[in-house]
Order: C-alpha cells, then structure tokens, then sequence
C-alpha cells in the first residue's frame, strides 16, 4: 500500500472565509502563524528561529558600496558544503544575507572557483574543522581552500572572547532577527529553506540540513572582520550581487 503526504493551508478549506482566517491568525503566536496558515509541519519541540519570515525577508536590491562584506562556509561532503555571503550596514548593525551556494560531494577544487568568483577580496569564516588534516596529502583542509585563492582567515570562526558556541551564535543571530538586525534576500532560497526546517528535538538542535545555517552563524561570528571592497581590486567577482539560489542537495 502506497502513502502520500498532501500539504494543506487556510486556502483550501472553502468554508474559512476571510473573517475566520483572520481571527484565526490572530489567535496564534507571530512566529506559529505561517505554519498554521500553509500546513507546514512542525518538526521535534520547536523551531530554532521562532519569528516570522516575512520580518527577516527583503526584495533584492543593490548593495551599497560602503557595506563591508564577509563570507562565512561551513565544510561538507558528504553533508554538503556550504558558503553565505554578507553584507553589514554599519550605521543600523544589519547583517543582510545577500547570497549562497549549497554543495554536495564536490571537491574542493571545484568549490573554490564559486567562492572566489564573487570576489576574492572578501574575508572567509571557517569552522573548527578546516584545523583537519587530509589524510592523503596531510595538507589541513582550510590550507587546501587558500592554496586555490580563497581568501580564508588566519584564524577559525570565534567570538571576541575566543568561544564559539553553538547556542551563543544561535542567541546571537536570534536577537538579531528579533530587533530587525538581520535580513535575507528572498532570492535565496535554499537559505530559507533550511531556516524554515531548522528545529529543535528535546531542546537540542538538529543538526541536519542546517549548512547555511551554519555559514551564516560563522561569518556573523566573524563580522568584526568584514571588509570593504578596496577601491581599484583586481581580485574582482561578482561583488555587488542580487543573491540568488546556488547550487542544492
């Protein structure tokens, strides 16, 4: 016997008029609403982000030359790998995520090119484990992704104070969200994707299908070394950037 899950909303219920629906919404928390609207599942105890998307998402638009950038990437192959880029608008604290490329079982020969290619002058935010030493070569993997033009930063992805939680960067990024400090571009949308699916299970995170999630958290991690494309570069790229959906699982 076959099974089949059918997704349903508000909208397909002919009897909830636009009264009800509305007195329905308003019923339930901000951040429960679009889930109850459109039949998204909820998944273990709770999303990790629980805020409406509609206050993280903007249009794409032209980023402003004065916005230092960084990039934060989270290594993967057989989960994949995954790169955010950022922009920060220093007068409001705003981080935007303006794009992403999302990878799977690719080397790192091949990844490099994407990364370098909108811009090699940004700064790279990389996690504890690109300290890993190939076992082939013994070259460390974060030493791999440098030798092939990726501008990676001395030092793995920490806080000032040299921690690096995970519930640290997620209150974080959270906060943010919360007072309208951090946005993403509705072009990007394995980013929302995962945002959308990114729970928790007894409290703790799951920690599946959260590559981006994971980027995002260390290039904000990183921010304080965001930089503004030097004027005259030669390691040019696709800077300015209007996102856009990259790559998959």
């Amino acid at each position: 016997m076959s099974k089949a899950v059918i997704q349903a909303g508000w909208n397909d219920v002919p009897h909830l008029d636009e009264t009800a629906k509305r007195e329905l919404a308003e019923s339930y928390p901000v951040h429960e609403r679009e889930a109850r609207m459109n039949g998204v599942p909820v998944l273990g105890s709770g999303k990790v982000f629980p805020v409406a998307e509609e206050s993280i998402v903007v249009p794409p638009f032209a980023l402003p030359a004065h916005w230092p950038r960084i990039v934060g990437l989270d290594f993967g192959w057989d989960h994949p790998a995954a790169a955010a880029w950022l922009a920060w608008d220093r007068d409001t604290d705003t981080v935007y995520v303006y794009d992403t490329f999302r990878v799977r079982e690719t080397s790192v020969a091949m990844q490099a090119p994407l990364i370098a290619a909108r811009g090699r002058w940004m700064p790279v935010a990389w996690p504890h484990d690109g300290l890993q030493h190939d076992k082939g070569s013994g070259e460390q993997l974060a030493g791999q992704y440098r030798t092939l033009g990726v501008n990676l930063l001395p030092e793995r992805a920490t806080f000032e104070d040299g921690s690096n939680g995970l519930e640290a960067g997620i209150s974080d990024l959270l906060t943010r969200m919360q007072t309208g400090r951090f946005k993403v571009f509705s072009t990007c949308g394995d980013w929302l994707e995962e945002w959308r699916l990114y729970h928790r299970k007894d409290g703790l995170v799951v920690k599946l299908r959260d590559d981006l999630q994971s980027a995002t958290r260390y290039g904000v991690m990183m921010l304080r070394f965001a930089v503004v494309e030097p004027k005259g570069s030669t390691l040019g790229g696709r800077s300015a950037g209007y996102g856009g959906r990259r790559g998959g699982y």
